[in-house]
């Protein structure tokens, strides 16, 4: 495992990423909010100064950035809602769709139980991410809100990564390159 790191500087905080290898010659910096409390609270003020003005609910994918809905949603008064990986059986008619992540390599299933699903109909609500990279996930996210009836009025992202004009409109506090390895 290759000890290089790639240093990011979001909302006055400085860390240096791990660069992990996600397919042959291909490198991601990899931020990982969990138990990273500092990081996580500049990064939720910095973003809800950015929100728009009609938000209902704020929107997240388990596991990582449940962190920084919740900070979030402190920072905001803005309720948050968590999309889940697996289906449990309180959760009733839920909604899913499926996503395929860039650090995991695999499909996904999302949820949205029923109960969250009669909170966000006909609200507008705002998807959180920590990284956008692929869009998968943001693209199942908006999927199952779709289906909700729910109104997608931004999408914001700590970071964003790869081809940064295909993230332009997403509210986020830096871009984060993907490393091509060349010949060996």
């Amino acid at each position: 495992m290759s000890n290089k790191t790639h240093p990011v500087d979001i909302a006055g905080v400085h860390r240096e990423l791990k660069l992990m290898e996600v397919a042959p010659g291909v490198r991601i910096a990899v931020l990982n909010i969990l138990g990273d409390t500092e990081l996580t609270q500049a990064a939720a003020k910095a973003l809800v100064a950015q929100l728009p003005a009609n938000v209902d609910y704020l929107v997240t994918a388990e596991a990582k950035s449940i962190p920084l809905a919740y900070a979030m949603s402190v920072e905001s008064g803005l309720p948050y809602i968590v999309l889940r990986k697996s289906y449990k059986p309180y959760m009733g008619d839920a909604l899913s769709a499926e996503t395929l992540s860039i650090t995991t390599n695999k499909p996904q299933t999302l949820f949205l139980d029923e109960m969250d699903r009669d909170r966000i109909k006909g609200r507008n609500v705002v998807v959180i991410d920590d990284v956008i990279s692929t869009g998968s996930t943001l693209q199942g996210m908006r999927l199952i809100l779709g289906k909700a009836g729910a109104t997608v009025v931004a999408e914001a992202a700590i970071l964003t990564e790869g081809d940064r004009a295909k993230w332009s409109s997403v509210l986020s506090l830096g871009h984060l390159p993907v490393f091509l390895d060349g010949p060996k």
